[in-house]
């Protein structure tokens, strides 16, 4: 995995080093001997080097410099400027010279994504447990989602089922309003009309000579009870109730036990607590 990143930095840093050093050789070349000019091109490709190798050394230990940082950027630039003023100074195809002018930076790039993704490489362990959570948290998710849809489903549903019921229920009423409408209007046009009355009248002058009686409409509504409440017995007193559980209890030989004499009581139609009914049997028992 640390190939993907490693070997195109490597291989962008020996171009640009290869490329710096051809420049200031054909450069320096023509103003200076070509010793001169070979010693300038690998001062700057090994000063680029040496930079680099220490900052790879200080990123295994786990740290980090900015001056080795700072001094690694600094040669970049100048292997950068070394071919931009190249390029331009160049009598022939400046164009191209400046096109290749930033692999020196780019190469300095690429070791920067690479340190990059050594400080956040992990193990495969590590990756399949992260895999494992955000599984299970994609599972939890779309658990929830079908809940939420399947209980949003049978609210609606719910609803519908009692939103159509008081449909159902409200046309029941408004017909049956409207029956009984139609039928409260023909009794009082049958009672108001002139014919029905001289009807009656001619049928009720034999019987009652003098006397017309008056339709009444039936009532549409709340009436009152038409047999009246039944009223409360009286109370017994303790000696009646006790004559009368004294007579009960010996009405039959051997006498009657409690729960005996106490369905014959009320078979009898009599009425009185259970609490002054077993209190008058321990009276005369």
């Amino acid at each position: 995995m640390r190939a993907k990143t490693a070997l195109p930095a490597v291989a962008m840093t020996a171009v640009s080093m290869v490329l710096t050093l051809g420049v200031v050789m054909m450069w320096l070349g023509r103003a200076m001997p070509w010793p001169v000019a070979l010693v300038v091109g690998l001062g700057i490709d090994g000063g680029w080097l040496a930079t680099l190798a220490y900052e790879r050394r200080l990123a295994a230990q786990g740290d980090h410099s900015r001056a080795v940082t700072a001094v690694g950027w600094s040669f970049g630039l100048v292997a950068t400027g070394v071919l931009v003023a190249h390029a331009l100074t160049a009598e022939a195809d400046t164009g191209a010279w400046l096109a290749v002018a930033w692999l020196p930076i780019a190469a300095k790039a690429l070791w920067l994504v690479h340190g990059m993704w050594e400080r956040t490489a992990l193990t495969p362990r590590a990756l399949d447990m992260i895999c494992g959570v955000q599984q299970e948290a994609r599972d939890e998710a779309a658990v929830a989602r079908a809940r939420l849809r399947a209980e949003a489903g049978t609210e609606e549903t719910r609803l519908t089922a009692v939103t159509e019921a008081g449909a159902r229920v409200a046309r029941v009423q408004a017909k049956t309003a409207q029956t009984l409408s139609r039928a409260w209007s023909t009794l009082e046009s049958a009672r108001n009309g002139e014919d029905t009355g001289r009807a009656l009248t001619s049928v009720t002058h034999r019987v009652t000579p003098n006397v017309t009686p008056r339709w009444e409409l039936p009532v549409w509504g709340p009436i009152e009870p038409l047999v009246p409440a039944l009223e409360t017995a009286p109370a017994l007193s303790d000696a009646a109730l006790d004559t009368l559980v004294d007579e009960i209890r010996h009405s039959e030989t051997p006498a009657l036990s409690y729960r005996e004499m106490a369905v014959r009581f009320r078979a009898a139609g009599h009425s009185a607590s259970e609490v002054r009914l077993r209190a008058a049997w321990k009276r005369v028992a």
